[in-house]
C-alpha cells in the first residue's frame, strides 16, 4: 500500500511477531503552560504546570511536566488541557486532543482511557509476542506476552506496560510489545506521546517506528525511525535514531540530548515532525535534533517516504543497555498518557 504526503493509511487484521530491530532512540515535544488559568477540579494536576497567577480553587497542586496545547484534560492529570490566557482547565474536562504546536490537524490518537486492568485497544494495538530471533535482533531476556499483566490500562488515563521478573518461555522476564502494524500506518507528520519512562540498570524502553513493508522488505531497508529510546544505565539520556540501508544497527543516523534531571522522574513529550526529506526530534516542545537527505552517508538510502506504523515496548537486557543486576527492581512500568498522530 502506498499514501501521498500527509496522507494516513488504515489496514485491517493483525500481524504478529514480524521484523526484528536493533538500536533505537528518539523524541519530542513540550507543552504550552496555562497562564493565569484555574483548575477547577480539586487533587493534583499531576500533567501540568499554572505558571502565572494561576488558581486551584479546590487546594490542589499543581506540580510537573507542562500543560499541552490542545490535548484532552484527564482526571488528576490535566495532561493536555488546551493552552490559554485567563481561561480555566478543569480536570476531567475533555477538550478535543491534538498535537503541539501551530498547523497540525490530529488524524488518529490514544488516550489510554478505561477501566483499570482493562487491556489496550485491540484496534489500535496488535502484540509482537515470544522472544523474537535472538531477543528480536539485541539479545534481549524479556519474552513478549500479550496478557494485562505485562499492558493495561491503569484507570488514571494511562497505558502501563511492565517488565517484571517472570520466568515464561526459558527467560527470567516478561514484558510486552505493542505496534499499530496491520491496523494503522502513517507518511509523514508530527508523532507524540506523553509518557513517563521505566528506571533501572538493564531497562530499555523505546517509542518508535518501523516501515510498513517490512514482511517484504527486511530491516533495514524497511527503515526504523525511533523517537524516544532510553537505557537505564544513562538516566538522563534520551536518544534518536535513523536506521536504513548504509547506516544500521551500531552505525545508525543518531544523536541525543541529556536532561537536568533523570528522565524517569517526571511526565516528557517526545516526538517528531517528519517530511519527505527530513526528520527533527523533540522532547517537551525542544528540538535538539535534525536530520535530512544530505546525512545519509555515501552508499547509503534515504527510505523515509512510504507508511510507517508505531511500537511501544519495553525490553529487559540486550547488548546496548546490559543486563539487569543487583540493583535492578522489578516490577518496572512505561506509563503512556497518549499517543496522537498529527498531520497537515
Amino acid at each position: 500500500m502506498t499514501a501521498s504526503s500527509g496522507s494516513v493509511v488504515t489496514t485491517g487484521g493483525q500481524t504478529n511477531n514480524q521484523g526484528g530491530t536493533l538500536n533505537r532512540g528518539g523524541n519530542a515535544t513540550g507543552g504550552a503552560v496555562i497562564t493565569g488559568g484555574t483548575s477547577s477540579q480539586g487533587g493534583a494536576a499531576t500533567g501540568g504546570s499554572i505558571a502565572a497567577g494561576g488558581t486551584s480553587s479546590q487546594g490542589g497542586a499543581a506540580t510537573g511536566g507542562s500543560i499541552a496545547a490542545g490535548g484532552m484534560g484527564k482526571s488528576g492529570n490535566i495532561s493536555g488541557g488546551s493552552s490559554t490566557t485567563g481561561g480555566v482547565a478543569s480536570a476531567g474536562a475533555s477538550a478535543t486532543p491534538g498535537c503541539i504546536g501551530s498547523g497540525w490537524k490530529l488524524v488518529w490518537s490514544d488516550e489510554f482511557n478505561g477501566a483499570s486492568g482493562s487491556a489496550v485497544d485491540a484496534t489500535n494495538w496488535a502484540n509482537d509476542l515470544g522472544n523474537g530471533s535472538n531477543g528480536w535482533g539485541n539479545s534481549e531476556l524479556e519474552y513478549y506476552t500479550n496478557s494485562t499483566n505485562n499492558a493495561a490500562l491503569d484507570g488514571n488515563g494511562n497505558l502501563a506496560i511492565t517488565a517484571q521478573k517472570e520466568a515464561i518461555g526459558g527467560l527470567a522476564y516478561t514484558s510486552a510489545r505493542l505496534k499499530t502494524q496491520g491496523l494503522h500506518a502513517w507518511q509523514y507528520g508530527r508523532i507524540e506521546g506523553r509518557m513517563k519512562i521505566p528506571v533501572g540498570q538493564g531497562i530499555w524502553p523505546a517509542f518508535w517506528m518501523l516501515g510498513n513493508d517490512i514482511a517484504t522488505n527486511s530491516w533495514p531497508a524497511c527503515g526504523e525511525l525511533d523517537i524516544m529510546e532510553n537505557i537505564g544505565k544513562e538516566p538522563n539520556i534520551i536518544h534518536a535514531s535513523l536506521h536504513g540501508p548504509g547506516y544500521s544497527g551500531g552505525s545508525p543516523l543518531t544523536a541525543q540530548t541529556t536532561l537536568a534531571a533523570a528522565v524517569g522522574l517526571a511526565f516528557h513529550v517526545f516526538a517528531v515532525e517528519w517530511d519527505a526529506t527530513s526528520v527533527r526530534w523533540y522532547v517537551d516542545n525542544t528540538l535538539y535534533s535534525t536530520k535530512t537527505t544530505a546525512d545519509v552517508p555515501s552508499g547509503g538510502t534515504w527510505v523515509y517516504t512510504h507508511p510507517f506504523f508505531i511500537i511501544l515496548n519495553v525490553a529487559v537486557g540486550g547488548t546496548w543497555p546490559g543486563s539487569p543486576d543487583t540493583t535492578t527492581v522489578f516490577p518496572q512500568q512505561l506509563l503512556v498518557d497518549y499517543v496522537r498522530v498529527c498531520q497537515k
